[in-house]
Formats: C-alpha cells, structure tokens, sequence
C-alpha cells in the first residue's frame, strides 16, 4: 500500500463516495477521514454481534484464524457502493483462483441501520450476483453502528440525498487486529492481494499439517500480479529457481551425509585391522 502522504497528495483515488444524486452536498473531510483510518490500524476490531442475511447472530469473532476484508456499504446507494462491490468481487474472484477461498474471508457490513436490514443486505448481494462461500453480508443493530464503525476507523456523513464515506477495504488479520486500509472505489486484486499475501505467508504453520501448510505457503510465494490481465499467476521463473535452490540444497546435505558415512566406515574398518 502506498504511504499515507502519497494518498493525501492523491485526493482523486480517496474521494468520499456520495452514493445518491444531488448538487451542493455537504461533504466529508477527506483528510481528517483518512487520519481517522489510518488510526485505526494496529486496534482489535470488536466482538460484535450482528446478523447474516438469514438473521442468524454471527459475532466478528468467529471469523479469526483467517485474514478478513471488511467493506462497509449501505444498500440504498445507487452508484458508488454497488461499484465499489462489484469490483471487491472481482477482485476476490481473481484472488480465490491463487489463495483459494479457504485461506480468507469476506464480510459486507450495512451502516444505514435499520435500513440495512438482513432481507435488504440479501437483495443487494443478489443484485451483484455475490454468492461466494467465503463472503458474508452482515447487519448490525442500530445502537452498535457508531461505536462499529469508529473501532474500524470507518467514517460517514449523513446529507440531505445520503451519505458521504470514506471508499475502502479494512484488512484485518487472523487474530483480529487491523492490518492495512486499502482506499479507492476500484478494488484490485493488486491492491488487496499483496496485503493479503503478506498476512497467509506470515502466518505460524498448523499444528499436523506443517508439511501441506508449507507446500501452500510456497505455492502462494510463487505468484505475481500480472497487470495485463488484471489477476495473480504463477511466477514459473520463481519456481524453478526455488526447485533449483531445493535441489542444490539436498545434494549438498546428501554430499555431506555421504562424506561423514564413509568417514564413519573407514574408522570401523581401521579399528578392525589387525
């Protein structure tokens, strides 16, 4: 992610995203918007309580273990919030083929309560065609929206045509702690997988499963964004360089364990003469 004086020295990419039509709204401060999320990150995000979009209780908490992008939109918005979905959905596509769905989870929050009800957070993922086993869409319950949305350092504006919100993704890792704030409507697989990358590569290896662990970790460093197609493959350069380090390094330790055998043999034998 880029430093935070280049964003600031790049209002176009972190506009307030205003998600209705109308002239002379009031607008939110950009540079106080972005203090506020760039505070946020190193904090544990709450164990809140909210609903799926079958109303079942899902507290944040569950989702540790696993990175987790948390987007927060409301579904009365006509233009900016379903593009910014849309396009965290194309991203998340493109990052699932190379991190798989399993390593991660995503979760929509709507903060226009009680208007952002389970059913309404249900439509609008029908209405972006989202129906990934990895993403939830979330409904807190109005009394939690402010305290919700200031722990994740997300911030919003009520006007007269609705709202004004900071246009960005929170990366949280596995033990629940904000990692990276990812800012722009345009949500890439670039911008959202080299964070992502980060976090699943740092992660300690599971118990019983350190050799398939390690097998996925090397084959998540073995890839790179390739800007032409817009998605993650496989860097086969990288690869092989790592086959070529692995075989140089076992022929190595087998020279060595060979050296020390015949060591071992020559003294036997020497000790066994007459």
């Amino acid at each position: 992610m880029r430093p935070f004086a280049e964003w600031l020295a790049a209002p176009a990419l972190l506009t307030a995203g205003t998600c209705a039509f109308a002239a002379a709204l009031p607008a939110l401060d950009e540079a106080q918007a972005l203090r506020i999320s760039q505070a946020a990150i190193g904090r544990s995000i709450p164990d809140a309580v909210l609903l799926d979009t079958r109303e079942q209780p899902v507290r944040l908490s569950s989702f540790r273990g696993k990175p987790l992008l948390v987007s927060f939109i409301y579904t009365g918005c006509f233009q900016i919030c379903p593009t910014q979905t849309r396009a965290l959905h194309e991203a998340v596509k493109g990052m699932d083929k190379v991190f798989g769905a399993h390593q991660y989870n995503v979760v929509s929050i709507g903060f226009n309560q009680p208007f952002d009800s389970p059913t309404a957070m249900r439509a609008f993922a029908a209405q972006q065609r989202i129906a990934s086993p990895n993403w939830t869409f979330l409904s807190p319950q109005p009394a939690q929206v402010d305290a919700l949305t200031r722990e994740f350092g997300f911030s919003w504006q009520a006007t007269p045509a609705g709202f004004d919100h900071l246009l960005g993704v929170t990366i949280v890792d596995a033990q629940g702690r904000i990692h990276s704030q990812v800012y722009g409507d345009r949500m890439t697989a670039a911008a959202l997988g080299e964070p992502l990358r980060q976090l699943l590569n740092a992660a300690p290896l599971a118990p019983g499963r350190t050799i398939e662990a390690l097998v996925e970790r090397v084959r998540i460093l073995c890839t790179v964004y390739d800007p032409e197609t817009g998605a993650y493959r496989y860097d086969y350069k990288l690869i092989l360089e790592i086959i070529g380090g692995l075989a140089f390094f076992v022929s190595v330790l087998v020279h060595l364990l060979l050296d020390r055998w015949r060591q071992r043999r020559g003294t036997r034998l020497h000790v066994a003469s007459p």
